[in-house]
């Protein structure tokens, strides 16, 4: 029976800090952006507290918060930053440096809109600008998720298999600022799920060389390596996932609703807990993507190939592209399996624009009877209140 003590009311701002705060990090690197800002303010008052033995790094900027990480991270340290929106923009060169250097960082990402125009609100544009900095991203739903995959990130990121860094998304505001209890920990399970594992680390006593030029013959084979590291790394966020010590919950890549199902809705985020409180009485499948890089391909596979209609859900453009971000990955999936399976392509909840249960059940009823009715049609289109696929 889960200790009373351990269910705390939190929003899912406060389950990350929380969550930072019991992985004992000895290095923060700070700077306020709207929506996260709670983040490191909760951060700053466990350090001064006395409750987090850590440096907290009050920085001028968030290319300088990630520089002030890829450091610390370097020489061993065990690190945490976030960030949102443009601060995402501005730490876009100190990403890929992340990832090429093997820093196996922990971020949250409050996702928010990106100016201009200027907007403060949630949807996926400020992580999908970055999808492919090579760092490991996770999405959560709740600040349940918040926190345990918070705890989790750090266990993959510094298993010495991995090595990489590892983002934890939420959606700004429906996420980030809604309360709800949070099952957390207790310290001996976060020590023992949490050890400090030995890893390469720059020591004045044995010297090395970190970010050297490259020449053309070599750069490749790094990056090459890279790459397949963080695809390899699906098997490690499944370790992580089967070992973590909370009492009633199953982590995976994905999580799936009616699986079976002739329409299937793939999508990411808090969303997806409205598609699946709509379709629970439905004849619809629900796959809510966690792991979003690398892509659980095998797992979303098994969810699609059977289906008559699959409807992938975006909360971000790609603006020029044939496909928003998620929808891209769907169909290409699809193309490697030659199935020839239509995909409505939906952008909906950009720039925090509600997504209402009402919406959901009209794009549902539509996916449904355009299923029974064979109709083979492939649309792309961006759904309010007012306006649903036809």
């Amino acid at each position: 029976m889960l200790s009373q003590k351990l269910l705390q009311l939190m929003s899912g701002n406060d389950a990350i800090a929380y969550a930072v705060m019991q992985a004992d990090v000895d290095v923060v690197a700070a700077y306020p952006i709207t929506p996260q800002t709670v983040i490191v303010e909760r951060l700053s008052e466990h350090v001064a507290a006395g409750r987090l033995d850590a440096e907290f790094v009050p920085v001028e900027s968030e290319h300088s918060a990630l520089s002030v990480c890829v450091g610390a991270s370097l020489v061993g340290a065990r690190v945490f930053t976030a960030s949102a929106s443009q601060g995402l923009a501005l730490m876009h060169e100190m990403l890929y440096i992340a990832a090429g250097l093997r820093c196996p960082i922990v971020m949250a990402v409050v996702n928010r809109a990106l100016s201009a125009p200027i907007n403060i609100h949630g949807d996926h544009s400020d992580m999908m600008g970055s999808r492919d900095s090579g760092w490991m991203q996770i999405f959560a739903e709740s600040p349940q998720q918040a926190y345990d995959f918070t705890i989790m990130a750090y266990r993959i990121a510094e298993d010495r298999n991995v090595l990489l860094p590892v983002a934890v998304n939420i959606d700004g505001f429906t996420v980030s600022h809604c309360y709800e209890g949070v099952r957390v920990l207790d310290k001996d399970e976060i020590k023992s799920y949490l050890p400090r594992v030995p890893r390469p680390r720059l020591d004045a006593e044995t010297p090395m060389t970190v970010g050297a030029m490259f020449s053309p013959d070599y750069y490749h084979i790094v990056k090459t390596e890279q790459v397949k590291t963080l695809q390899q790394s699906i098997k490690h966020f499944k370790e992580a996932a089967k070992t973590y010590p909370a009492r009633d919950v199953q982590y995976d890549v994905t999580h799936v609703l009616n699986p079976g199902s002739r329409v299937v809705v793939v999508g990411l985020g808090g969303v997806m807990g409205t598609v699946r409180h709509v379709a629970r009485n439905m004849d619809v499948g629900v796959v809510s993507v966690r792991l979003f890089r690398p892509f659980p391909v095998e797992e979303v596979r098994q969810q699609l190939e059977n289906a008559e209609l699959i409807v992938a859900i975006d909360r971000a453009y790609s603006p020029g592209a044939p496909a928003p971000p998620l929808a891209s990955d769907v169909k290409t999936i699809l193309q490697d399996m030659d199935l020839n399976i239509p995909v409505w392509s939906v952008v909906c909840g950009l720039g925090g624009h509600e997504v209402r249960l009402s919406t959901v059940e009209k794009l549902l009823n539509s996916a449904v009877e355009a299923a029974e009715h064979g109709v083979k049609t492939r649309i792309q289109t961006y759904i309010t209140e007012e306006v649903t696929v036809t």
